[in-house]
């Protein structure tokens, strides 16, 4: 962080300054990048998702948290919904909104590359509760199990 989050200052948060000190979901990684312990900041989550080649994301949700999704890199697949029975697929320059406490899961539809994407959330909380998966045990593991 190059200045403190002090009202009326910008706030610099270049890759290396992300923070990995937030919840995690089995079959993706999160890092922070405009949160309370990166921009001190108090509103607002911003963070840096990528899902490994050929993997699935843990069942989860984002409790009372809006959730914005930016595409960056790769295509991924959004099941959603109590069953995980609704999809969407999702690729670069794409926004998906993701209502508070829906159920979801992302796959990455490549075997080779990661898929990367931009979250926000109208919370500082990275706010994620893992859930069992309706579908039974896939947590983590390569896509089509």
């Amino acid at each position: 962080m190059t200045t403190s989050g002090v009202k009326g200052q910008v706030v610099l948060i270049k890759p290396h300054q992300r923070s990995a000190n937030t919840s995690q979901t089995p079959g993706m990684i999160r890092q922070a990048g405009i949160a309370p312990d990166t921009a001190n900041n108090h509103g607002l989550w911003m963070g840096f998702v990528s899902t490994p080649a050929g993997l699935a994301s843990g069942a989860h949700h984002h409790g009372d948290a809006e959730s914005g999704i930016f595409i960056l890199k790769g295509s991924v697949k959004f099941f959603y919904g109590d069953n995980l029975n609704e999809m969407v697929i999702a690729e670069p320059g794409d926004f998906i909104f993701v209502p508070p406490s829906v159920i979801h899961v992302e796959e990455n539809l490549s075997a080779k590359e990661p898929v990367e994407f931009i979250v926000a959330r109208n919370t500082t909380e990275m706010l994620v509760i893992n859930v069992a998966d309706p579908r039974g045990p896939r947590i983590g593991v390569p896509k089509g199990y």
